[in-house]
């Protein structure tokens, strides 16, 4: 058993109420599966079949209208897990994720993890209360973001990115984001205008810097002042 995918996985928060023994029967079933930039990884409406843990780069969760409008529904980078509603149900993927640079993750069968989960009752019961508390965490930011005004829904966008930046090991200030404007405003439910103005405003004050494709934020603490 490779002993770097049983630290990958335990540093996943969905796993993280599992013991280490536990991770490595999950690990057992891992496999090392890489992408290049602007692969999809799957499709909405493709049939669930695997779940992905990400090592390094990053990924994005998006649903297509029908008039060809896309959404960003999520950003993935390391240590974050996708597709993980596999392990529980059959049913279809209800969107489209795609790496947006070079993506190392680990996948694992849904058939050879729900056949776990059943070997492994309490298993099951950890990681449906973690999933719980995503979803839990899911409602709250939705419910928020429905009473914010635009500016300050893109500035939680860019510290909830932040925070996940630090997490992985990013410095307290000058935190690089690889993210681009229009993908900022999907994130926040604005359109790309309102969000570029408001972007304009925090670089105008200091507080990030824009390049192509990629944002730095210099002043965390100033950011979360426009957060209300």
């Amino acid at each position: 058993m490779d002993e770097r995918i049983v630290d990958s996985l335990t540093r996943v928060p969905v796993f993280g109420a599992l013991g280490r023994d536990e991770v490595a029967r999950i690990a057992e079933l891992a496999t090392p599966r890489r992408f290049a930039p602007g692969h999809v990884i799957f499709r909405e409406g493709d049939a669930s079949d695997t779940c992905y843990v990400v090592n390094s780069g990053r990924a994005r969760a998006i649903r297509e209208h029908a008039d060809g409008r896309t959404i960003a529904l999520a950003h993935f980078g390391p240590g974050d897990f996708f597709g993980e509603l596999a392990m529980f149900d059959a049913e279809r993927r209800s969107a489209t994720v795609e790496a947006l640079e070079e993506l190392d993750t680990i996948a694992i069968s849904a058939s050879d993890m729900r056949r776990l989960l059943r070997e492994w009752p309490e298993m099951s019961l950890k990681l449906i209360a973690a999933l719980g508390r995503r979803l839990r965490e899911a409602n709250e930011r939705l419910a928020r973001q429905s009473f914010q005004t635009v500016q300050s829904r893109v500035a939680t966008v860019l510290d909830q990115l932040v925070s996940s930046a630090k997490d992985q090991g990013a410095g307290s200030n000058d935190v690089l984001l690889t993210i681009t404007q229009a993908d900022i405003a999907k994130l926040a439910g604005s359109s790309r205008e309102s969000a570029s103005r408001f972007l304009a405003v925090l670089e105008r004050a200091g507080v990030i810097t824009q390049g192509r494709g990629r944002l730095t934020v210099h002043d965390p603490d100033a950011l979360r002042r426009y957060v209300f």
